[in-house]
C-alpha cells in the first residue's frame, strides 16, 4: 500500500513521550527524525544531554494489577513499551512502586533506539514542524520559547501553564540509620522505603518552622495556576496543620520495629539510584529557599545531618488547551497531521507521558499508511487518557494522571468498590485484546 504521507515521521522532543513514539514508529519500519535540543540547549531543570531524562521523581508508582497505574503498565507492556522496558531494566526498591536508577534508565533507553536503523537522532532545537508530512510534537512542560510560540500560533490563544516542583535528594550515608526505618506500608513488596518517624512534638515544631520558612517568589506565583497534583509541600502545609499527616506524610500501615508502634507522622525517602547512595524526599517538592531547606529539612528525624544532592525547586510548565484543540488521537483538530504528545498535551505523571507517545507512534504510522489515525478504546487506559483531555467543556483544563475515574463505568453500576474496579480491569483488558486482534488484520 501506497504510503499517504510519504517521507519521515517527525518527532520533536526527546523525553517520555517523544522516545516512545521514536519507538513505536520506528520498529514498524516508518523512518524517524528524533529532534532533542539538549546538550546544545539545557532547559533551567535538565542536568544531563540524555534522551528521556528524568528530573522529577524516579518513581513510575505502583505496578499492582489492582490500580489504575498498575493497569496502564499492563497495557504498556502488552504494546511493548520501550519507557516501561527500560523502567525495570534499571528498577531500584521501592516496595510496590516502580523506581528507577536515572542514569541506567536514560542509557538504556538511548541504546535500544540507536539499534533501530529507522530512527535518527538529530541534535538540535526545533523551532516548529517541517512544513510537509507527519510531525508530534513532545516538547515536555520545559517547552522552549521559539515551539511554545508556535503553538501559540497553532491554537490562536495563550497556552495555559501550571507551576511543578521538584522534590530535594540526600545522600545516603548522611541519613542517620540509628532514627529512621526500612519498610513499605503494610509491608508491601520490599522494604524499598526509609522512614523518618515523627513524635508529636517534633512533628508541631517542625510544622510551625515550615510554614513560616522564606519562599522564593515567582512570577505569576500567586495566580491560582498551581497544580494540584503537585504543590509544594509548604503549600499544602498552609491548609492545616494535620494536611500533612493525612498527606504525603502519612503513617498509616507503618510501624517503628523500635517500639512496634505506629510514629505520629513519617516522611519517606525514596532510593534514587541502583547504588543506593542517593534518597529523594516523597512529597516534598517545594520552593523555598534553599538555606531554608537546609534549615527546616534537617529538623526531620533521621536528616540532621543530611546532605543534599539537589535541593527542591518550583518550574514554570507549558501544555496546551487540549479539550479545545485536540481530538482523542491527539491529532490537533485545525491540523490532523500534527500530533501533541507528552506532558504539553495535558497528561500529568511518567507514564501516562510515554502512554501518550506511545498513543502517537501508533496512531501517526497507521496515518502515514493507511491515512486514518484509528484510536485505542476508550475502555483501555491509554484510550480513557487520550478521551479525557480531548473532550470539551470544561471551565478549567489541568493535567490528569490515570484514575479510575476517567475510565467507563460498568454498566449495570457495580455498587461494590472493589468488584467495580475488577470489572473495569477485565473491561480494559478485552477491549485491549480485541484492538489489537483487528488492528493486527489491517496491517
Amino acid at each position: 500500500m501506497a504510503s499517504h504521507f510519504p517521507g519521515m515521521l517527525h518527532v520533536i522532543g526527546g523525553g517520555l513521550a517523544g522516545v516512545e513514539a521514536a519507538w513505536q514508529a520506528g520498529k514498524q519500519g516508518i523512518p524517524v527524525a528524533l529532534y532533542e535540543m539538549r546538550p546544545e540547549k539545557s532547559t533551567p531543570v535538565h542536568q544531563t544531554g540524555q534522551l528521556a531524562e528524568l528530573v522529577c521523581s524516579n518513581s513510575f508508582r505502583s505496578e499492582a494489577g489492582d490500580t489504575a497505574a498498575g493497569l496502564l503498565k499492563y497495557e504498556l507492556e502488552r504494546l511493548d513499551s520501550l519507557v516501561l522496558k527500560a523502567a525495570r531494566h534499571a528498577r531500584v526498591p521501592a516496595g510496590s512502586a516502580l523506581a528507577v536508577d536515572r542514569e541506567a534508565f536514560s542509557t538504556h533507553i538511548e541504546e535500544k533506539l540507536q539499534t533501530l536503523g529507522s530512527v535518527q537522532i538529530i541534535r538540535e532545537e526545533r523551532h516548529r514542524p517541517p512544513e510537509k508530512g507527519v510531525t508530534i510534537i513532545a516538547t515536555g512542560p520545559m517547552t522552549s520559547e521559539k515551539m511554545a510560540s508556535f503553538l501559540m500560533e497553532q491554537t490562536g490563544r495563550k497556552n495555559l501553564f501550571f507551576f511543578d516542583a521538584i522534590a530535594p535528594i540526600v545522600q545516603a550515608d548522611t541519613i542517620d540509620r540509628e532514627i529512621v526505618f526500612l519498610e513499605s506500608r503494610y509491608g508491601k513488596g520490599e522494604g524499598g522505603y526509609l522512614n523518618c518517624p515523627f513524635s508529636p512534638e517534633e512533628y508541631k515544631t517542625f510544622y510551625r518552622a515550615l510554614v513560616k520558612a522564606r519562599r522564593i517568589a515567582l512570577e505569576d506565583f500567586d495566580r491560582g495556576y498551581l497544580f494540584e497534583g503537585c504543590l509544594p509541600i509548604e503549600e499544602m502545609a498552609e491548609r492545616g496543620e494535620d494536611t500533612l499527616r493525612f498527606g504525603p506524610l502519612k503513617p498509616v500501615g507503618l510501624r517503628n520495629p523500635r517500639d512496634g508502634r505506629r510514629p505520629y507522622a513519617v516522611v519517606q525517602l525514596r532510593q534514587d539510584d541502583k547504588a543506593a547512595t542517593h534518597y529523594s524526599l516523597v512529597g516534598f517538592q517545594s520552593r523555598l529557599a534553599w538555606p531554608e531547606q537546609k534549615r527546616v529539612f534537617r529538623m526531620i528525624p533521621g536528616l540532621a545531618r543530611a546532605e543534599f544532592v539537589r535541593f527542591g525547586t518550583v518550574h514554570r510548565n507549558t501544555y496546551v488547551n487540549s479539550p479545545a484543540l485536540l481530538l482523542p488521537t491527539y491529532q490537533m483538530r485545525a491540523n490532523p497531521t500534527l500530533f501533541v504528545a507528552g506532558q504539553v498535551s495535558g497528561v500529568e505523571g511518567y507514564m501516562e507521558s510515554a502512554a501518550s507517545g506511545l498513543a502517537c507512534g501508533i496512531y501517526a504510522s497507521r496515518l502515514i499508511r493507511d491515512g486514518e489515525a484509528r484510536p485505542l478504546p476508550g475502555a483501555t487506559a491509554i484510550g480513557s487518557l487520550g478521551r479525557y483531555i480531548s473532550t470539551p467543556g470544561r471551565a478549567r483544563f489541568e493535567p490528569m494522571k490515570i484514575c479510575f475515574g476517567i475510565l467507563p463505568e460498568p454498566v449495570p453500576y457495580i455498587r461494590m468498590k472493589r468488584l467495580r474496579r475488577e470489572k473495569i480491569i477485565r473491561d480494559a483488558h478485552r477491549s485491549l485484546e480485541q484492538w489489537m486482534v483487528h488492528e493486527e488484520r489491517l496491517s
